[in-house]
């Protein structure tokens, strides 16, 4: 069984927000939740600053505190390391919001309904309630685009290597900032990048084993 992780160059990332809407559209998001975000920033001091983009998303850790603090179990770890949410299982207690260290999760109340107040659904909200729906009442997060990735895997592609098979934000990413793969494969993309540029998890100090990791 595989353990399905992310390596995030940060060097390479331009903050164009391309993850962001690529996980917007693969998952038809209700206006003002995001699954994936990019953080910028500056550091140095004039003249010498330099802009600084950091991604974040939902960390897929492998001591998830989500998933202990979950009152119904609706919060579960898979066993290839993709943390999940049974939304029929959810009762919007927000528990896991607390407990995340990351800050990852969102309470989906249902308030946003339409894009444009007003003005009626777009096609692609309607789309998305046949396709995609979401429970209000729930908390929501990144799922590393499980149906891609299950989806590729029963055709026989490979995930991080084919791209039907690869998270959304990874396939769209235009400078390759971000790669996707077998963490327990040391022949992995992902496994020979954390090792041979030193890749690091976001607040190592957490104690959570976060699998996404950072290169610069």
């Amino acid at each position: 069984m595989p353990r399905w992780g992310m390596v995030i160059d940060v060097k390479r990332c331009i903050g164009c927000w391309g993850c962001s809407i690529a996980c917007r559209e693969e998952h038809f998001l209700p206006r003002g939740i995001l699954w994936n975000r990019v953080l910028i920033g500056e550091e140095g001091k004039f003249p010498s600053v330099r802009k600084v983009m950091f991604p974040v998303l939902c960390n897929h850790c492998e001591e998830p505190y989500c998933v202990e603090v979950c009152p119904t179990g609706a919060s579960f770890k898979r066993d290839d390391g993709i943390v999940m949410i049974d939304y029929d299982q959810c009762t919007g207690c927000r528990a896991c919001v607390v407990a995340c260290p990351y800050q990852q999760r969102t309470f989906y109340d249902g308030e946003n309904e339409e894009y444009f107040p007003g003005q009626g659904l777009t096609l692609f909200e309607i789309m998305g309630r046949e396709l995609y729906p979401l429970q209000k009442g729930t908390v929501v997060k990144c799922n590393f685009c499980t149906e891609r990735v299950e989806e590729g895997i029963e055709k026989g592609l490979k995930p991080g290597v084919d791209p039907e098979a690869t998270p959304a934000c990874v396939v769209t990413c235009p400078v390759d900032a971000r790669v996707f793969g077998d963490l327990d494969d040391p022949t992995s993309n992902v496994s020979e990048l954390i090792k041979s540029r030193k890749g690091t998890p976001f607040h190592e100090e957490f104690g959570t084993n976060p699998s996404v990791y950072y290169i610069d």
